[in-house]
């Protein structure tokens, strides 16, 4: 019976012994799964942060800080993040101050997004922590300041004073400009913040003209160099370029003066040249022509001179030229065509006792005169 007691409690202790290597087995496997990072960051001072504070990200807890030693003129805190907490690999940890008395803690920032991780074992030197401002620092700053500014300092000689006082009698009566002032300078910023892809657009247009003027500035120097020789030429001509500005000056007046009192007269030889013009403009074609065929003719006029006999040699009479001679009466001469003879359109002879009652003719008869008999029974010329 005893015999089967002992072997009962031995095999209790066994599972027992078995049941606790499990859970100390699957305790072991679990933290060895689910083991934190351990980060190292360097402060410049670490003032409130201990063995046991926090570390957050956004505010949410994320870890605990493990070890905080001093190094010279840093301190090294240790932190353990929790398994699965994701932070950038170049993350920066800032000393966060809830409030005067509350103990501080580590927060990371920023929060991750994507990219790489931050490593186990990873660094976070001293350039990228912060640690807030000391409230007697605070202190010591303003009480350099009022010294600065005291009975001692700035305000020595009461220079401060009188500052003060000027400044206070010019604000005076003027807080209503003052308000406007300041509230047409939010409204100027807030125009400027619309307008701030126009304004980044016409500072890069600026740099790249300063480009090309860097790019061309071989270029930039000759004209540089040109306008500095015209501006001493002008310069040595000064005296010249002045007495030219004033005869310009009273040449101009005069010139004002002779329009003033001809104002009439030129107004009616403008409106005579417009007329002239028009008339040009629509006869145009007929100049083109005349221009055209003039050349021609002066060339034939000087062929059809006989020098030695100065005469003009032609075959035909001149009203075969301008056509309709005979109804309109006008006279015409031919060199090859006999006394008494009826010329082509009607024409007749004038009977030399009518030669002399003739217009001047433009060149002198060298054969029969003709004209129309219209013009002989009327008795016109």
């Amino acid at each position: 019976m005893t015999k089967w007691r002992n072997a009962g409690a031995l095999a209790k202790l066994a599972a027992a012994a078995v049941a606790f290597a499990l859970v100390a087995g699957g305790f072991l496997l679990y933290h060895a799964t689910h083991r934190g990072k351990q980060v190292t960051a360097y402060f410049a001072e670490s003032i409130g942060v201990y063995k046991g504070s926090t570390v957050r990200v956004l505010g949410v807890p994320v870890g605990t800080v493990d070890a905080v030693r001093p190094e010279g003129t840093r301190v090294k805190v240790t932190m353990t993040l929790n398994h699965g907490i994701a932070v950038p690999a170049r993350v920066d940890a800032v000393v966060m101050a809830p409030s005067i008395v509350a103990d501080r803690y580590i927060q990371l920032t920023p929060a991750y997004t994507g990219g790489p991780q931050l490593a186990d074992g990873a660094v976070i030197p001293l350039a990228r922590t912060a640690v807030p401002v000391e409230v007697d620092q605070v202190y010591a700053s303003l009480a350099k300041l009022a010294h600065a500014l005291g009975p001692n300092g700035a305000n020595k000689n009461g220079a401060l004073s009188n500052l003060i006082k000027t400044g206070a009698a010019n604000l005076a009566g003027n807080g209503a400009y003052l308000k406007q002032m300041l509230t047409e300078f939010g409204g100027l910023s807030k125009t400027l913040g619309d307008s701030s892809g126009n304004l980044f657009a016409t500072i890069v247009s600026l740099q790249r003209f300063t480009t090309m003027l860097k790019n061309n500035g071989g270029q930039v120097r000759l004209a540089e160099n040109q306008l500095a020789q015209v501006s001493a030429f002008l310069a040595s001509d000064r005296r010249d370029l002045s007495a030219a500005i004033t005869e310009l000056a009273i040449a101009l007046n005069r010139v004002k003066g002779f329009i003033g009192g001809n104002r009439a007269l030129i107004s009616s030889n403008v409106s005579k040249l417009a007329a002239i013009t028009s008339i040009l403009v629509r006869e145009r074609a007929s100049l083109a022509e005349a221009l055209d065929v003039a050349p021609l003719a002066a060339d034939n006029l000087v062929n059809a001179y006989d020098a030695a006999r100065h005469t003009l040699v032609a075959r035909g009479y001149l009203g075969e030229l301008i056509g309709g001679a005979a109804a309109t009466g006008a006279f015409t001469t031919a060199s090859t065509r006999p006394a008494g003879d009826i010329a082509p359109g009607g024409s007749v002879a004038i009977p030399a006792s009518m030669i002399g009652s003739l217009p001047p003719l433009p060149l002198p008869s060298t054969g029969t005169v003709y004209g129309t008999p219209q013009a002989l029974l009327a008795g016109r010329r």
